[in-house]
């Protein structure tokens, strides 16, 4: 699997939750579109199939992660 760059990840994951902070997904369908083309290219970028599940491992990839503690990607 490709791995997306650090700093790609950081850059998702900022939007995602800008998004979610301003409620997109009830907002415009513009903005309801935005927040869901973010979380598509989330799930590509790490290989998940949710948002939620691609939050987890983005976050786990990004420096500054605890590499070696997998237990969040295990539950």
């Amino acid at each position: 699997m490709l791995m997306a760059h650090p700093t790609v990840l950081r850059n998702l994951v900022e939007q995602y939750e800008a998004l979610r902070l301003l409620h997109a997904e009830s907002g415009s369908t513009e903005a309801r579109q935005r927040m869901d083309d973010v979380a598509y290219t989330l799930c590509v970028s790490t290989g998940t199939g949710d948002v939620d599940t691609a939050l987890v491992a983005a976050r786990h990839r990004l420096p500054g992660a605890r590499p070696e503690d997998d237990s969040v990607l295990t539950a």
